[in-house]
């Protein structure tokens, strides 16, 4: 098999200003500039001579692994999306016999395992351009629409610019409670947030609804920092892709089962839920366990390479597992590596957490870990305290 390489040569430096319009495939970006700003607590001992280091380390990692990209990286995102296809196929099959309870049971699990896998470790990694260099134009950024309520656009604008350029800085990464909880002690309390334990367990079970709606930015239009035009035209946009997701999953396959249709529509529902508590337990667990920071606005002015590394990954927190449980995960079980280098293949970063880990050790910064059901429970103690008023803020 031959394969057409195009490896990235260089990085974005530099953070609009304004947001854009329009986002192909947007990577994260950086502010460059030469005057330090304060660094957050756990990083707070490092000179500027240590951040710039720091970074050529980093930066030698990610140059190393995208230029050793080939086949055998490209047989490994046609494998997964295989297995994806397959299980799909196979779980759509046994569940036209969805009278039967074990058929119903084996094709709702299939199907929840290939709408994991779709979401987690395909799509939301192809929408970061992972595999662009394949330059193969059925897994591109650009061409991917992925099995979710939300639009590829709309997830890579929120996404892909959003969030990785303004990771936890409070009052620019809006997935900092999703618009809808407080999570830090910084944010103002409200009434309304006594119910987000509620809150938080309502959107677990429909998280793909909520991020679709979530990636509208109706809290802006509500402020009027957004026109209500823009907004309208994202909506039929959404509206357009909602309307395909229900009819396949609540009228096409069901439809398919002739007398099981009930029982499709069900496991089909089923699926999509076992899907959205999944993905919400282990996005939740990237950036809101015990163990990461969260920063003021002020920290992105004049923010160096080595500053926005840090940044990175006093941020986020990894899950540890098995193999399969990283594959599950999307690997997002590894979110700092993956917040250092979203351009690199996921098929990577198991490969190199041991070095980026070291880099942490030996730089005295924090390397945040630790088992899901332990992140997980950490996660809600913090949505359970921030409910009430209150909470010590950390200084950044």
């Amino acid at each position: 098999m031959t394969i057409a390489i195009d490896r990235p040569t260089t990085r974005v430096n530099s953070v609009k200003k304004a947001e854009p319009v329009v986002v192909e495939n947007p990577l994260p970006s950086r502010i460059a500039g030469t005057v330090p700003t304060m660094a957050p607590s756990a990083a707070a001992h490092l000179t500027p001579e240590q951040l710039d280091a720091l970074a050529a380390e980093l930066d030698a990692i990610r140059d190393e692994v995208l230029g050793g990209l080939g086949e055998s990286d490209a047989r490994y995102i046609h494998n997964v999306i295989k297995l994806q296809r397959s299980l799909e196929i196979a779980g759509r099959g046994a569940l036209i016999f969805s009278l039967n309870p074990a058929a119903w049971v084996a094709g709702t699990a299939a199907l929840s395992v290939a709408k994991i896998l779709d979401n987690m470790e395909i799509g939301h990694n192809v929408l970061h351009g992972q595999w662009d260099w394949m330059k193969d134009p059925k897994i591109h950024s650009t061409t991917w629409e992925w099995d979710h309520a939300s639009t590829s656009k709309a997830w890579q604008k929120s996404h892909n610019y959003e969030h990785h350029t303004f990771t936890n800085v409070r009052g620019k990464d809006r997935d900092l409670g999703y618009a809808v909880m407080r999570v830090t002690p910084e944010q103002p309390w409200k009434p309304i947030d006594l119910i987000q334990p509620l809150t938080n367990f309502g959107l677990s079970l429909v998280f793909e609804w909520g991020i679709a709606i979530y990636d509208i930015e109706l809290e802006k239009v509500q402020e009027g920092t957004k026109p209500w035009s823009q907004a309208k035209q994202e909506l039929k946009a959404l509206w357009r892709k909602t309307r395909r997701q229900l009819a396949k999953d609540y009228v096409l396959f069901p439809l398919l089962s002739g007398p099981g249709f009930v029982q499709t529509a069900a496991a089909n529902l089923t699926a999509n839920t076992v899907r959205n508590i999944w993905s919400h337990a282990v996005i939740f667990c990237g950036h809101f366990p015990d163990g990461t920071e969260t920063f003021e606005e002020s920290r992105l002015e004049n923010e160096t390479q080595g500053e926005w590394y840090v940044r990175q990954m006093l941020g986020s927190a990894n899950l540890t597992g098995s193999p399969t449980f990283h594959l599950m995960t999307g690997n997002l079980s590894h979110q700092i590596e993956h917040h250092l280098f979203p351009d690199v293949p996921s098929n990577h970063y198991a490969k190199i957490a041991p070095r980026v880990r070291e880099i942490c050790d030996r730089y005295g910064l924090p390397y945040t870990a630790g088992p899901l059901p332990k992140q997980y429970f950490k996660v809600l103690r913090k949505i359970f305290r921030y409910a009430f008023p209150g909470g010590a803020p950390k200084t950044a």
